[in-house]
């Protein structure tokens, strides 16, 4: 069942206005725009279930969402967050295989969706796209794979630290520091490298101790991201 429509202004209902297709030019968007639909979502709200027998494809207008796996168990596992310009669902759009993931709005958001077939038709229709979801597929493999190996070869403690790099940024005015803004919560990071809350929380604090990371109102800061680098490369060498 589809979530409800929340209310507001009107949505501009053409895909030459979706950010993911910004610059093409070789699509006939008028052909498409009335077989999609255009939604809005409150925060907290779900917006792909792991039961939904759906197959279309969501292009992210604005806002933000969280993509949750569920193991065998029945664990979660954070496998991404997204924003505006990106989608999701295609794996079901493209082989037709249950739903394997979660979708939660972050934030308030705005979502195209798209019919697998039409999803299909575009591809086939626009050189652009194609290449342009192509390449998306592309990186979404190869940062699956390097999570994979981070599970094969880190330890929970080089794991924590992988995460924090690759969620910070440079902090400004402060040359050789990195920030994560906002601070993550640490259920969060739990999620996204596989252990529990708790572990996470131990962790952070003895980095804290080592003076490599410092909790501020609204980021946390790694003070000495080089040495956290190094530590990685140094278990990547070992394992060598």
């Amino acid at each position: 069942m589809l979530p409800r429509l929340v209310s507001g202004p009107a949505i501009m209902q053409t895909l030459a206005h979706v950010p993911f297709f910004k610059n093409v030019t070789d699509l006939e968007f008028e052909r498409y725009d009335r077989r999609c639909i255009w939604r809005r979502f409150d925060d907290g709200e779900t917006i792909v279930d792991y039961e939904d027998e759906t197959s279309d494809v969501y292009f992210i207008i604005s806002g933000e969402v969280r993509v949750l796996i569920r193991t065998q168990a029945g664990k979660e596992i954070i496998l991404a967050e997204m924003r505006s310009g990106q989608f999701f669902g295609e794996l079901s759009a493209i082989d037709g295989v249950k739903r394997s993931a979660n979708v939660t709005a972050l934030t308030k958001s705005e979502l195209c969706i798209m019919p697998a077939n039409v999803f299909r038709e575009v591809i086939f229709a626009s050189a652009t796209t194609c290449d342009r979801i192509l390449r998306l597929l592309t990186g979404r493999v190869r940062e699956l794979n390097a999570r994979l190996a981070e599970h094969s070869i880190f330890d929970l403690k080089h794991r924590l630290y992988s995460e924090l790099l690759r969620q910070a940024g440079p902090r400004p005015g402060r040359p050789g520091e990195r920030t994560v803004t906002p601070p993550p919560y640490h259920h969060v990071l739990a999620a996204r490298i596989g252990c529990r809350r708790e572990q996470v929380t131990r962790e952070l604090s003895a980095m804290t101790q080592e003076g490599l990371v410092e909790k501020t109102r609204g980021a946390l800061v790694l003070l000495r991201p080089q040495v956290l680098e190094a530590r990685l490369a140094e278990v990547l060498r070992e394992e060598g």
